[in-house]
């Protein structure tokens, strides 16, 4: 999978073409917690199930980059915690010939963590499953529709922030 054609429109002299190239997929940390156990396994089993995702990029060398995606379930039975599934899968990619910064973070932000999120979903099914639980498939999720949220956000807040330093100026 680390194999690369050459690109012959680079070697024309002409702008390099867009590539993101997924090079490694790789499961960097997993933990299972059951602290009820095994008082958990007599209780009816109707959790409330908390997930939370998150994605942590890191530039590397010659236009590599690690995606990690963090996936946190938490399974509680009333007060009481069943169980709490944590994965941090990672990918490596290598994103190139993007001349638009904007264009290369939505690739990053967007469809990188697509790319990854099955594998996450995998593991946590599997974590859970061999902690004696019943099966847990999580949802799919819309990458692009939450990097667009997250843009859309920063920009009000960046909006907020120079309304507010612009009020400071002209009051003093």
């Amino acid at each position: 999978m680390t194999d690369t054609a050459p690109n012959p429109a680079a070697t024309a002299g002409a702008a390099p073409a867009r590539q993101v190239l997924l090079q490694k997929i790789y499961l960097k940390d997993a933990s299972l917690e059951v602290p009820l156990a095994p008082d958990v396994f007599t209780r009816q089993w109707q959790p409330q199930l908390d997930v939370q995702v998150n994605t942590e990029l890191k530039p590397l060398p010659q236009d590599h980059y690690q995606l990690m995606l963090s996936v946190t379930v938490t399974a509680k039975l009333g007060e009481d915690v069943a169980f709490l599934a944590e994965v941090h899968q990672a990918g490596v990619f290598i994103v190139r010939g993007f001349d638009n910064p904007a264009e290369k973070h939505a690739v990053l932000g967007a469809f990188c963590p697509g790319q990854v999120f099955p594998f996450a979903r995998d593991a946590i099914a599997d974590l859970v499953q061999r902690g004696g639980f019943p099966q847990l498939l999580l949802q799919p999720i819309n990458f692009e529709a939450l990097y667009v949220e997250h843009q859309q956000k920063a920009a009000a807040a960046a909006r907020t922030q120079a309304e507010t330093n612009g009020a400071a100026v002209a009051t003093h």
